[in-house]
């Protein structure tokens, strides 16, 4: 039974030490005895809190991470080149074959091939070789504590406790990246509390310690977002000349039979899979660069990560590591874009009627419809890719 914790009574004699606080300082230790409440209120043991909430630090480099605002804007090749090398495969492949017999256990228990539980690892934490150095529940306390993101990283706070609880863990080892995800596959605590699974039959459940507990964990957690068995993420493709780049989003899927008719070919020249399949078109670099039809279960991995740039990779490791050759970008698409370009474009968007959203230098599905409408009025191929053509279009009709 949890123990009752009275966590003012308590915070106010030993949070802090003596003597004037700053303003900051004063804030946080009012914002943990929130934190506290919301934990004791959940159940938790009023003797874990009272061990855990006198140790809490605020931790600037969290708050500055979070803030951080990059001078450049990754490509997708240079994403792509820095996450699946050579390196990563030939490791991959050698786990693939160390866990062979029990990733097929998964398999038959979840539907989730070994190759895809593989990339994610490989992707998250480089099979279990950084899993992160920083304090997690100092780094909840100090995001919980902070305006932007509180009520989302406070639930995760309280998950931790409840966590530590549930398996007996040392609060040290509570240790992972600066945003709270931790163990092989970088798991926040809801997660962990919901989807881990005990994949060695020790009776615990260690994303730290445990390989099979981690792939076990990924594989369940996958079924439960949707994968669906047997259906692979999606494919590259090669399309026609003259092709009309506007029918590209995640949001304009059709059916495979749809995208054959209109010249889409597979990306050695094939025709594509006679299936009654969904799928949409990625232009991760514009018409420029690699075209792929993505389907369902691409979906699903972008609910692990909401980035399409992740999901890309984590379908063409999986493929690598299957024995696919390497995808081919030519070098200058791998230049990083200007956030300062960004911006600028999102601005002349807006100003010209084109609804981009708020001007902060991330690419998101609105500034690529914004991109995309205005490329069909110049006449531009309407990839919604802020290429160098659109840019200056852009830029020549912002000028007075």
């Amino acid at each position: 039974m949890a123990r009752p914790f009275p966590v003012l009574l308590f915070l106010a004699a030993t949070l802090l030490p003596a003597g004037p606080a700053t303003a900051t300082a004063a804030a946080f230790r009012d914002c943990v005895a929130g934190l506290g409440e919301r934990a004791a209120a959940a159940g938790v043991d009023g003797d874990l809190i009272a061990r855990v909430l006198p140790s809490l630090s605020p931790l600037e480099r969290v708050i500055a991470l979070d803030r951080s605002q990059p001078e450049f804007v990754q490509t997708f090749p240079a994403y792509l080149e820095a996450r699946v090398t050579d390196t990563r495969v030939d490791k991959g492949r050698e786990l693939l074959q160390r866990h062979g017999t029990f990733l097929q256990t998964l398999l038959d228990r979840y539907g989730v091939p070994p190759r895809y539980l593989v990339a994610f690892w490989g992707l998250e934490t480089n099979y279990g070789g950084y899993l992160g150095k920083v304090p997690t529940l100092d780094s909840l306390a100090t995001l919980a504590c902070d305006e932007r993101r509180s009520e989302f990283f406070a639930g995760e706070f309280v998950n931790a406790l409840q966590l530590v609880e549930r398996e007996d863990l040392p609060v040290e080892q509570l240790v992972g990246s600066w945003a709270g995800a931790v163990g092989h596959t970088q798991f926040m605590p809801s997660s962990y509390l919901r989807y881990a699974v005990d994949g060695d039959g020790d009776g615990r459940i260690d994303l730290w310690q445990s390989e099979r507990d981690a792939l076990a964990s990924g594989a369940n957690f996958l079924r439960s977002l949707g994968w669906e068995p047997g259906l692979r993420w999606g494919r590259q493709v090669a399309l026609p000349a003259g092709f009309a780049y506007e029918q590209a989003g995640l949001g304009k899927a059709q059916p495979l039979r749809a995208w054959g008719a209109a010249g889409v070919t597979r990306a050695d020249g094939g025709p594509l899979p006679a299936v009654d399949l969904e799928a949409a078109l990625l232009l991760p670099s514009g018409h420029r660069g690699p075209a792929f039809l993505v389907y369902d279960n691409f979906r699903v991995v972008m609910r692990w990560n909401a980035s399409q740039s992740y999901a890309l990779a984590v379908g063409l490791l999986a493929d690598r590591l299957a024995g696919a050759p390497p995808l081919r970008l030519s070098p200058e698409l791998a230049e990083p874009l200007r956030k300062a370009d960004i911006v600028d474009a999102q601005q002349a968007l807006n100003a010209l009627g084109l609804d981009a959203g708020t001007a902060d230098g991330i690419i998101g599905s609105r500034t690529r419809a914004a991109l995309r409408a205005f490329q069909l009025e110049q006449g531009l191929p309407a990839d919604g890719y802020p290429d160098p053509d659109t840019l200056d279009a852009l830029e020549r009709r912002a000028l007075p």
